[in-house]
């Protein structure tokens, strides 16, 4: 038994099956963040901190002659977002229902999404994360007063990038208004805008929601890493009469290693 304490949770394996996939479903989309920067672990619930290879000067101890210097790193964040589902609704889907009502997990899955995606790229300063659009020097390029704006200001943010070094192929992270722009959008002769940008970029049109605007960056590599210590998992935390209170769990750590490598583009 680990900490999620699932097994003292009056859920059947069907049930714990339903809750999974429509966790899976819900998360796989809209994390766009994990979709264009590097991804490392799950490293595990007790993984703790991210290595920066750097160190501070300490006051020396006693004894002549000796340096003191203490590794730096940054710890990983906890995020959790607590819902419940019915008993009834459980007990209607061991019976073979498919149409069981799971809006409580569907509503922690959007919150905590929108919580990472906004932590990667518009940063967490209490968490000592700082964001890819708010650590890039790039001046931000605006989109424009219309989708027939974006061709020319997301090629605007590819060159930007590539002036200052780094390669591409780009991709792009679109808040959910943009997104939907982009993805109705057709040019004239009836081009999709979508294909249109992704010529742009030579890489992948995310959706994020969180991102403000947009953000362009390289998806050479290196530059920008996601640390896991427990990936995205459902945990157990009581059951009453009338329902199973649960929650959805993560760790993380964020670190910008190249900041020029992104250009953010603002809505």
């Amino acid at each position: 038994m680990n900490h999620l304490l699932r097994d003292l949770a009056p859920i059947s394996a069907s049930g714990w099956e339903l809750l999974d996939d429509e966790a899976r479903e819900r998360l796989q989309g809209p994390l766009g963040a994990r979709r264009l920067v590097d991804f490392s672990g799950p490293h595990g619930w007790q993984h703790s901190a991210t290595n920066l290879g750097r160190t501070e000067e300490l006051p020396r101890p006693n004894g002549e002659g000796v340096v003191a210097l203490q590794r730096r790193v940054l710890p990983l964040v906890e995020l959790r977002v607590d819902f419940s589902v019915s008993r009834a609704e459980l007990r209607d889907n061991d019976r073979g229902a498919v149409d069981a009502d799971l809006e409580s997990l569907d509503e922690a899955a959007r919150q905590i999404v929108v919580a990472e995606n906004v932590a990667v790229f518009h940063g967490w300063a209490e968490a000592g994360i700082a964001g890819i659009a708010e650590a890039s020097p790039i001046e931000p390029v605006p989109l424009g007063a219309s989708a027939e704006d974006y061709p020319r200001s997301v090629a605007r943010a590819v060159e930007a990038v590539r002036q200052a070094g780094v390669a591409g192929p780009y991709g792009l992270a679109l808040g959910p208004d943009e997104y939907t722009l982009v993805i109705e959008t057709a040019e004239h002769g009836g081009y999709p805008l979508f294909d249109h940008l992704e010529k742009i970029l030579g890489g992948p049109i995310v959706w994020a929601p969180g991102v403000k605007g947009a953000v362009v960056l390289s998806l050479r590599g290196g530059d920008f890493l996601f640390e896991s210590g427990q990936d995205l998992s459902i945990g157990y935390d009581h059951h009453d009469g009338e329902a199973v209170h649960l929650y959805l769990e993560e760790s993380f750590s964020f670190v910008v290693a190249t900041a020029e490598a992104a250009a953010p583009l603002t809505p």
